[in-house]
């Protein structure tokens, strides 16, 4: 308790950054975290856009649109509905009479999104609107997770922002350790920082790299494995360093692990899997002279590879 003590009087604190969860428009009040969602989903639009006017693209701007809309969806859906089951799961059963939505689960600004299930949502965004306009479904997820970095980053420092899912107490002298106005008088790791470099700027980096610089583009499930791979084992790094969720701390203590970490497991394993596959495949044909001429997709730039995977 005293080095304890001690760590949290030499801590920076967070409340003398002068940081506010939003900003005060007068008649208006913005979140720092609803803009952090609409900043991502804007950049995800706006390079996607440029994305397909690539060589090879397995979809049209028709389809950009589409998956703007029910990405969005399966963002917001999958987020709340993934933290009521995997995080909270009394949100199922609990009702407030007095509110004009009483039921919980549906209570968005109470807070309360989960990764793992808007990671979910997006697929299956993804995967009606692959269905619906015939598209290959593995190859608009390597075109989808080039972007996702953008908003996690964001998101996590709208997080910091707002001074919440702050990370364990130092054991050590880490001189940028934070006291957190809801953690108590102890010196803890800002770990929404580390999310934001890892599950974030990492992300965002390795993603843009591989599709601007490589030919990964022409290799179905390549660009969505190490998507997977990279943001699974960041997220699993940095949940050394998270306070688990109240609820779950005993959860953690008693299997060593954390509920996000125990999701991400299989995350890791499937893109690895998804790595391999797309290795062992044959390149497909860019769209240049001498290559075989395929059916185009309704909606799509004629110079598109339509090779069903």
């Amino acid at each position: 308790m005293d080095m304890l003590t001690t760590a949290a009087s030499e801590a920076i604190r967070f409340s003398g950054l002068g940081l506010s969860p939003s900003i005060d428009l007068g008649f208006f009040e913005l979140k720092y975290y609803s803009l952090a969602y609409l900043a991502g989903i804007i950049f995800a639009y706006w390079h996607l856009s440029k994305m397909i006017k690539q060589p090879g693209a397995p979809m049209g701007q028709l389809h950009v649109d589409d998956l703007f809309f029910y990405c969005t969806l399966g963002v917001i859906l999958g987020g709340r509905l993934g933290y009521a089951t995997f995080y909270e799961p009394s949100l199922w059963t609990t009702f407030d009479p007095d509110s004009f939505i009483s039921w919980r689960v549906l209570r968005l600004w109470d807070g309360g999104m989960s990764f793992h299930g808007g990671l979910v949502g997006v697929v299956v965004a993804i995967g009606w609107v692959s269905w619906r306009g015939g598209l290959p479904f593995l190859r608009v997820c390597d075109y989808i997770s080039v972007n996702v970095g953008m908003g996690m980053m964001l998101g996590r420092l709208a997080n910091f922002i707002n001074g919440e899912l702050w990370g364990r107490p130092v054991e050590s002298d880490v001189p940028w350790a934070m006291v957190f106005p809801t953690g108590g008088e102890v010196a803890r790791h800002p770990s929404q920082l580390y999310q934001a470099a890892g599950e974030g700027f990492l992300v965002l980096v390795v993603m843009l790299c591989l599709f601007w610089f490589t030919r990964a583009r022409f290799r179905p499930g390549l660009m969505v494995g190490v998507f997977t791979v990279t943001i699974a084992a960041a997220r699993f790094a940095v949940e050394f360093f998270r306070q688990p969720d109240a609820q779950l701390t005993e959860f953690a203590e008693r299997t060593g692990l954390s509920m996000g970490q125990w999701l991400t497991i299989p995350m890791i394993v499937l893109g690895i899997a998804l790595v391999i596959w797309a290795l062992a495949r044959r390149e497909l044909a860019s769209g240049k002279s001498g290559t075989t001429t395929r059916p185009v997709v309704k909606g799509a730039p004629p110079e598109i590879d339509t090779e069903a995977v």
